[in-house]
């Protein structure tokens, strides 16, 4: 199995780069850039599709033969304000120049050339709670089933209380079994407040074949190849991620660990 958590290579830069063939999975991607002020990259999608996530400050960004300004608003991630994003699909190119100190994700799936460049909030995101009690999180949907003008990228960020868990109770999605469950590959990309946190995500099968807990820190990414994936912030800390998830169907079906799936019928009763 290939190592599920990827260090930041250092601090500016792309500082990750994890491609399907570097994961060791079919379809999701993602990449990491930390800008200073007047940094410039460019990339071509080829055949996939792309959303540029403003984690937190500004960039001149052109995507798609369209010139669309200075996006970001967010400087620090945990304003918990919408984030600013593009989506472009497969077959054109971006640049994007900080205009401030600026973290930049690239998240990126198949494409199938059946959506044109677009603007992605800060209008129409809104910050949700999902879960009760130690099971709060709040929710910044960026381009999930309702958003339908992506072939394959499920696209969200999550903002969990100091002391919360967080994809809880645990889950899998990975059986291609529509309407039952969907298989989709998942990274999670993880920031601390105050930096010098950490956090927890385990990753594991039933059966025991795949059982990882990991220690996550600032800007550290975790790969969910197949598996149930709860993460914890500790008292005193906050914990965000985003997530990108892509697989066969662009639909999230899941089911719950048997063992915690109480949990979830309690706080959701019919």
């Amino acid at each position: 199995m290939t190592d599920l958590l990827r260090k930041p290579s250092g601090t500016h830069g792309k500082v990750h780069d994890i491609s399907p063939e570097g994961a060791g999975w079919g379809y999701v991607g993602f990449t990491l850039y930390r800008l200073a002020p007047g940094d410039r990259v460019a990339e071509a999608t080829g055949a996939r599709e792309v959303i540029l996530v403003l984690v937190e400050g500004k960039a001149h960004v052109t995507g798609g033969g369209t010139d669309f300004g200075v996006l970001g608003d967010r400087m620090d991630v945990f304003e918990k304000t919408p984030p600013h994003c593009l989506y472009l699909p497969n077959g054109t190119d971006w640049t994007a120049e900080a205009t401030t100190p600026c973290t930049l994700a690239v998240c990126s799936a198949p494409g199938h050339g059946g959506h044109g460049p677009r603007r992605i909030g800060p209008e129409g995101i809104v910050l949700t709670p999902r879960g009760q009690g130690a099971n709060t999180r709040h929710i910044n949907n960026i381009a999930m089933e309702a958003q339908d003008w992506c072939d394959s990228l499920l696209v969200t960020e999550v903002f969990t209380p100091a002391g919360n868990w967080s994809s809880y109770p645990p889950h899998r999605h990975d059986e291609d079994d529509f309407p039952r469950m969907t298989y989709l590959e998942e990274t999670y990309y993880h920031r601390l407040n105050p930096a010098q946190g950490y956090g927890v995500q385990r990753v594991y099968t039933g059966d025991g074949a795949l059982d990882e807990t990991m220690t996550v820190k600032n800007h550290d990414v975790v790969l969910v190849p197949k598996g149930h994936h709860p993460c914890a912030a500790p008292y005193g800390y906050e914990m965000y991620y985003l997530n990108v998830m892509a697989g066969p169907v662009r639909k999230w079906r899941f089911q719950n660990d048997p063992d915690h799936d109480w949990i979830w019928r309690r706080d959701n009763p019919a």
